[in-house]
């Protein structure tokens, strides 16, 4: 199967095999209006299978969520078919809107517009905590 490389835009790359749907629905990637293709179980040496996710447009994406859904994965930056930046994604100090809190008393429960925000407690063991009650994410 051959995939198109792209001129300008994001290769999401090193992804845990299976998770690529994960990221394209939190990433909101639906609602781009350029081409997003989406590569499950591809052979890696390093990981044996990974997925790739390539976005056919340069744009302004939130990618910091990333490190919360999967700490190994690598973004590029492809600008006129050069990679041109590549980094690592880190845990976010925040999560917002991707996760809600499973307290039944959390104030998120009653008050449906609050966002459902975590805050990263224990770096080491990647333990997030609800904003208002304290609520781990298990």
């Amino acid at each position: 199967m051959n995939i198109d490389s792209i001129r300008n835009g994001i290769v999401i790359d090193h992804i845990q095999a299976k998770k690529g749907m994960e990221i394209y629905e939190a990433l909101k990637l639906g609602e781009l209006d350029c081409s997003v293709a989406i590569i499950t179980n591809a052979r890696s040496k390093k990981m044996g299978r990974k997925d790739i996710i390539k976005i056919a447009q340069d744009i302004n994406l939130d990618l910091n969520i990333l490190g919360y859904i999967d700490s190994n994965i690598t973004i590029n930056i492809i600008k006129n078919d050069i990679r041109v930046e590549k980094y690592h994604v880190e845990l976010p100090q925040t999560i917002t809107n991707i996760v809600k809190c499973k307290n039944p008393r959390c104030i998120t429960s009653v008050e449906q517009d609050l966002d459902n925000i975590f805050v990263l407690t224990d770096k080491e063991n990647k333990v997030y905590r609800c904003k208002y009650c304290e609520t781990a994410i298990e």
